[in-house]
């Protein structure tokens, strides 16, 4: 069984649209933790809808590739996904495999640990949230490090509802 992390945002109808992707993903693996679920502003895009973006931390057989084109993929086509050539597009869920045990690779369209990490307090904060010792393979930094030198201005707890989504996906088994 591999411990993986799943980053997650959205910026169309997020609040629907985030809680659909954890039910769908407790369905399909067995949720471990959801980390605490933050409003962002856009990437470079001021004028777009702000993100809610977590971390969940999943358990799964599934190797990578099936993980992100088995799992991931299809919840993103079933919440209306529309991927183009614009990276910053608002979007209805994002669904990005963002760490895989141990593992470190840089295949296909795979890479792992995601480099984001590193420069995404979104993804770097609740991630340490979730996995305080981590030491991310590859770079070997620890996830604390990471976080703490981060800036998290700009990140809004949602505590209320990051309680109701760890409620739900407690009631969902797979």
């Amino acid at each position: 069984m591999a411990r993986a992390f799943i980053g997650i945002g959205s910026n169309i109808e997020p609040e629907r649209n985030v809680r659909a992707a954890v039910r769908s993903l407790a369905q399909q693996a067995r949720v471990v933790g959801i980390s605490t679920v933050y409003c962002t502003a856009a990437l470079d895009r001021p004028e777009q809808p702000h993100y809610f973006n977590c971390v969940v931390e999943i358990e799964t057989e599934a190797p990578p590739a099936e993980v992100k084109h088995g799992i991931l993929r299809p919840i993103e086509n079933g919440l209306g996904r529309k991927r183009s050539g614009d990276k910053h597009a608002p979007r209805t869920i994002d669904l990005d495999l963002i760490l895989y045990g141990d593992l470190a690779m840089d295949a296909e369209d795979i890479r792992l640990p995601d480099p984001e990490i590193l420069e995404r307090p979104f993804l770097a904060i609740p991630l340490f949230e979730l996995a305080p010792d981590l030491v991310l393979a590859g770079y070997d930094l620890p996830i604390g490090e990471i976080a703490a030198r981060l800036p998290q201005d700009g990140m809004r707890a949602l505590e209320d509802y990051t309680r109701l989504l760890r409620e739900e996906a407690g009631r969902v088994r797979c």
